[in-house]
C-alpha cells in the first residue's frame, strides 16, 4: 500500500501508470515548490542541512491555488485560478488545471501539453492512488470533477458522473489508500453580516475507475458547528484524522472496507489555549507523519485592528501542534505546539524521510513586539523532526510576495 502524504511527498512510483511504470531510478533529491500569485518557484532541499536554495520560476496564467505530483515523480498537476479567496470571493475568468514534467536531475517545471478549462476557481487537486485520474475540488459553487490521465501523463477528458450533492465550501478532497473510496471534505461558512451557519459535511463516494457513487454525508448535528477542511490518512492503520477549521479541533475516524464510520474515534483541540480564542484563529492543514507515529496540525491566526492608520495583528496562535498516535486506538496526545515564526501557515509539508517539516507562512502582517511595530514577513519557516516527533526550528527564509500571498507549497521526491 503507497502512503501517500497530502503535502504530495512521493515514497514509491511501483504503482504508476503502465506507460511510465520505467521511470528513472530514483535520485533521493527533493525539489520543494512554492506559489506567490501565479509564480510557482523551484527550490533545492537539503534534508540534513535544514536548508533551502532557490532556483527557477514558472509563471502559470493565473494565482496557483494547489498542486499535486504523478506518483511517478515524473508530473506536477497545478491548479490555478484568478478567482478570490472565501465564499465572497471575485468569481474569475481564467480557471485551469495544468500539468508540469518534473526534470528528474534539476526538479526544473516544463509545462506538458495543453491546460485544460475549469468550470470555476478550483481550491484543491489530488489523484488516486496510481495516478490514472485527476480529482478536482471547486469551493464556489462547491463540486468535484474527476478527469483521467494519459498515458503520457497529461491530463485528458472529464469522467462523467451522476448528479452529485457537493455540500457547501469544498475545501480537499482525497482518495483512501485502497483506491476505493473519495472524500470532499466541504467546510460550510461561519454565521456573518445576517447570513446564518452553512452546515459543513465528508461527503463520502464510492471510487472505481473514475466514478463516483453511493454518496453518504458524515454531517454531525446536520453539519451545524462541524466545519472540516483537511484530512489525511495514517499510512498503514485504518484511521483518517480531520482538521475542523471552525472549530480549531482535529478529530479521528475509523476507515471501513467501503467507506467511512460516522462516529468519530477521537476529538481534540488544536490550540495551546482553547479557552483564550481571538477572532480569526482558525485549524489548518493536517498530515500524519510517514512512520504512523505522529499527526501535525497547523494554528492559524491573523485577525487584525486599526492602531494609529496601521493594521496590526491582534493576536493568536499562530503554530504546528503536535500530537502522539496512541497505536492502539489511533487517539492523539498533544505533546507540543511549536511557533511558526510567522503568521498564518496555510501549508506545511513533512519529507518523505520525515526529518523536516517546511511551514509556509502566508502573508507579511504588522506586529507589536518589545521593540516595538515591525512587519513579518511571509516566509518558509523549516524545523527539524526529533525522534520523538517534536519540532525543532532551524531557520526561515523571508519570502517577498508584495501584494499577494505564499499561498501554497509542497515537496517533491525527484525520479
Amino acid at each position: 500500500m503507497i502512503n501517500r502524504r497530502d503535502f504530495i511527498s512521493l515514497l514509491a512510483c511501483s504503482v504508476a501508470a503502465p506507460s511510465i511504470a520505467s521511470a528513472q531510478v530514483r535520485s533521493g533529491k527533493l525539489a520543494l515548490y512554492a506559489s506567490v500569485g501565479a509564480e510557482l518557484t523551484q527550490y533545492d532541499v537539503d534534508v540534513n542541512e535544514g536548508s533551502l536554495v532557490r532556483r527557477a520560476s514558472v509563471t502559470l496564467s493565473a494565482g496557483v491555488q494547489y498542486a499535486w505530483p504523478h506518483v511517478s515523480g515524473q508530473y506536477l498537476y497545478v491548479a490555478s485560478s484568478n478567482g478570490g479567496v472565501g465564499s465572497s470571493g471575485a468569481t474569475g475568468d481564467l480557471h485551469h488545471a495544468s500539468a508540469f514534467r518534473i526534470d528528474p536531475l534539476s526538479g526544473g517545471l516544463t509545462l506538458h501539453g495543453n491546460p485544460i478549462s475549469l468550470p470555476s476557481r478550483p481550491i484543491h487537486i489530488t489523484t488516486d492512488v496510481p495516478s490514472r485520474h485527476v480529482l478536482i475540488a471547486y469551493n464556489n459553487p462547491s463540486r468535484i470533477t474527476v478527469h483521467r490521465v494519459s498515458d503520457d501523463g497529461t491530463i485528458g477528458t472529464e469522467v462523467k458522473q451522476a448528479p452529485l450533492d457537493a455540500g457547501i465550501y469544498a475545501h480537499q478532497t482525497r482518495v483512501s489508500l485502497s483506491n476505493r473510496t473519495a472524500i470532499l471534505v466541504t467546510r460550510g461558512n461561519d454565521a456573518s453580516g445576517g447570513k446564518p451557519e452553512d452546515p459543513g459535511a465528508l461527503k463520502v463516494f464510492d471510487f472505481n475507475d473514475g466514478l463516483l457513487t453511493k454518496e453518504v454525508a458524515i454531517a454531525p448535528e446536520g453539519g451545524y458547528g462541524f466545519g472540516p477542511r483537511h484530512l489525511d490518512f495514517h499510512p498503514t492503520q485504518p484511521w483518517m484524522y480531520v482538521s475542523l477549521e471552525r472549530q480549531n479541533q482535529i478529530w479521528a475516524y475509523k476507515l471501513e472496507k467501503n467507506g467511512v464510520d460516522p462516529d468519530p474515534m477521537f476529538k481534540i483541540s488544536t490550540l495551546a489555549h482553547p479557552l483564550q480564542v481571538r477572532p480569526r484563529q482558525i485549524a489548518g492543514t493536517v498530515h500524519v507523519h510517514p512512520n504512523g507515529r505522529f499527526v501535525y496540525g497547523v494554528n492559524r491566526a491573523d485577525g487584525t485592528n486599526e492602531v494609529d492608520g496601521k493594521r496590526l495583528f491582534i493576536g493568536g496562535e499562530n503554530s504546528i501542534a503536535v500530537y502522539e498516535i496512541n497505536p492502539s486506538t489511533g487517539g492523539l496526545k498533544l505533546i507540543q505546539n511549536a511557533d511558526t515564526r510567522g503568521i498564518h501557515a496555510r501549508t506545511f509539508h513533512i519529507d518523505p524521510s520525515g526529518r523536516m517539516l517546511v511551514a509556509a507562512n502566508l502573508m507579511p502582517l504588522m506586529v507589536r513586539g518589545n521593540a516595538g511595530v515591525q512587519m513579518i514577513p511571509a516566509s518558509l519557516s523549516v524545523f527539524r523532526i526529533g525522534g520523538d516527533g517534536k519540532l525543532e526550528f532551524v531557520r526561515k527564509y523571508d519570502v517577498d510576495v508584495g501584494n499577494a500571498t505564499l499561498f501554497w507549497m509542497g515537496m517533491v521526491k525527484l525520479g
